[in-house]
């Protein structure tokens, strides 16, 4: 019998992975008690590097191999675990659910269009359903959870395929605020469009990169981070606020 075979890591998608993590932190630390709202235009790139990680994920895996159920356990895990530390930390400002509802119906929906069997796609039709009939209640919206399978249907396109992903990231992050604030000239509110629409195509660059530095592999134990980090910013508020 022969030996499981493992995957190689992939430098590129570790060091992807990095980044959306320090973007999605940089956001984060707008709420802090800082004047920090610039941090609002690099924070656009966490959600859309986050989805071209799971499609990337999700491309180096066979056809047929069915639904990643311990990657999405993982997900549903983490979406628990991190909700209080979210609503503390955002407190007003959590309109939502956390993120990983929206990357775990993205994982399905995308998942979906790879595997291609009956029981995939039924599992893809009814998280769109979720998606659509709670799309108030999820962050970016219905269009977040589509971004996935945006990414999946490019990733080894041309470079002008990104623009797909790049509209889709926009619709998801079209906030009202920003788009008025847009409207009179606001250059927080356009660099955060412009981020929006071309983020995914910087993604796919470091994606297809071959880094020549070393990468800390970020494994399961990364899904930590994001209840960490809002504990660790709420921590820092009380000590700027004292």
């Amino acid at each position: 019998m022969k030996p499981l075979q493992t995957m190689p890591r992939d430098t590129a998608l570790d060091l992807l992975k990095w980044l959306a993590m320090l973007s999605m932190v940089l956001d984060h630390l707008r709420y802090v008690g800082w004047s920090l709202n610039i941090l609002y235009v690099p924070g656009r790139l966490a959600f859309p590097w986050f989805c071209l990680a799971i499609a990337a994920n999700l491309a180096r895996n066979k056809q047929g191999q069915g639904v990643q159920w311990r990657y999405l356990g993982w997900m549903v895990i983490f979406a628990g675990v991190a909700e209080l530390p979210y609503r503390l930390y955002m407190a007003e400002e959590a309109t939502t659910l956390n993120v990983m509802p929206t990357l775990a119906l993205g994982l399905l929906v995308a998942r979906g269009w790879r595997d291609r069997s009956a029981s995939a796609g039924l599992l893809a039709c009814a998280a769109i359903l979720v998606a659509w009939v709670f799309r108030g209640q999820i962050m970016f919206d219905f269009y977040g959870v589509l971004l996935p399978l945006a990414f999946l249907l490019v990733l080894r396109g041309p470079w002008y395929a990104a623009l797909l992903p790049g509209a889709v990231c926009l619709a998801s992050n079209a906030w009202p605020e920003m788009l008025a604030g847009a409207s009179w000239g606001d250059p927080i509110s356009i660099g955060a469009i412009v981020v929006c629409l071309f983020g995914p195509l910087i993604g796919l660059a470091i994606l297809r990169s071959r880094p020549s530095i070393g990468v800390w592999p970020m494994r399961r134990w990364a899904y930590a981070i994001y209840p960490l980090h809002f504990l660790l910013l709420l921590g820092l508020r009380h000590l700027l606020v004292e």
